[in-house]
Formats: structure tokens, C-alpha cells, sequence
């Protein structure tokens, strides 16, 4: 049986719905995938080094705020971190980076994604292992999991990354908040 929150959230969703024209409704569908296909093709730019699609997603002051006091600012600061030996030696040792499905609010020409990404890479050490029909592997393991905000904004060639704030899960305080953000529109108000 759903809460009575929930059915507050649904009756304040269909409501919002049935508001806005066909028109807004559409737009508001093509911005999300926008978004998606914006966040879905972080991995493999940074798994191939390519700098020239960061160098586009970013805005011209854009940041990426790693944590730990690795960060870069300006889109051509935050393209050349792929291009570092020491991203490079990661993509040569089988670097991949795993996104979950994202949470996206959208506010006007603003919008804030919430995801988890995972730094996943070949396990050298560990013994062969075969999955009948798709060979033999010594397997992966997660390096790395993480919280991320991305802070976008809307301009006349299509959504770009303003900010992006990546915290590990690592038990803290700092991951845990980038994720509580995702849930403001929950929390109950009065």
C-alpha cells in the first residue's frame, strides 16, 4: 500500500503533467535524453583519452572537483587530465569506468545529476577463471566507487557540465551528502 507521501509525490507529478502543453512536455523528454547520452558518454571518453569530447561537454570555466585537491578548472585544464601519463598508464592497464543510471532534476537551463561511478580494472594476480562460451579471464575488480554531481547548465549548442563533484564511498561524510542532494525534492516540507 503507498504512503501518503508517496501519493502526494504522484498526485503532484500527474498534476504537473496535465499543466504543461505538449510542447513543454516533449522538451523536458529531450533534455533528459540529452542529459543521459551527456553523462553515458563520460566513460568512454575517459577510457580513450579523448580530451576533444571533454573539451566540448565542459563550459569554458567549467571545474571538475575530485576531491583530495585534485581538481582542474577552465575546459581545457579538465580535457588534459586524460591526457596525463598517469590517466594514460591506466588506460593501457585496462582502465573502465562504470556509471550507474544517473538522477537528473532539471530547473529551467539548469539541471544537477546524481550518479555513482565505478573504477573497475583487469586483476592480474587472480587465478584464470572460463565462463563457458565467453573464455578465460583472470577477472576484475572495483578499484574505486564513488558519488558524483554534475552541475549543468543549457546553452545554444545543448547542455554542458558547469561543475562536477566526484566524492568516494569510502565511509565519509562528503560522498553521503552529494547523494542526499539527489533526495531534496523527498524531504517534507512544513
Amino acid at each position: 500500500m503507498p504512503s501518503e507521501r508517496t501519493s502526494e509525490r504522484t498526485s503532484e507529478r500527474t498534476s504537473e503533467r496535465t499543466s504543461r502543453t505538449i510542447e513543454e512536455r516533449l522538451r523536458a523528454i529531450e533534455d533528459r535524453l540529452d542529459i543521459l547520452n551527456l553523462i553515458a558518454s563520460h566513460p568512454p571518453s575517459a577510457d580513450s583519452g579523448a580530451d576533444y569530447f571533454t573539451r566540448q561537454v565542459y563550459t569554458d570555466d567549467g571545474v571538475i572537483d575530485l576531491g583530495g585537491g585534485k581538481a582542474a578548472s577552465g575546459n581545457d585544464e579538465v580535457a588534459a587530465m586524460v591526457k596525463t601519463p598517469g590517466h594514460q598508464a591506466a588506460i593501457a592497464g585496462g582502465l573502465a569506468h562504470f556509471c550507474g543510471l544517473p538522477r537528473i532534476d532539471i530547473d529551467g537551463d539548469a539541471a544537477t545529476v546524481t550518479s555513482y561511478l565505478q573504477i573497475i580494472t583487469p586483476h592480474p594476480n587472480a587465478e584464470p577463471h572460463e565462463v563457458p562460451n565467453h573464455g578465460t579471464t583472470r577477472g576484475f575488480r572495483i578499484h574505486r566507487v564513488g558519488a558524483n554531481r554534475w552541475e549543468l547548465v543549457r546553452t545554444a549548442s545543448g547542455w554542458k557540465i558547469k561543475r562536477r563533484t566526484l566524492r568516494p564511498l569510502d565511509g565519509t561524510e562528503p560522498a553521503r551528502e552529494l547523494l542526499r542532494g539527489a533526495l531534496k525534492s523527498y524531504e517534507k516540507v512544513g
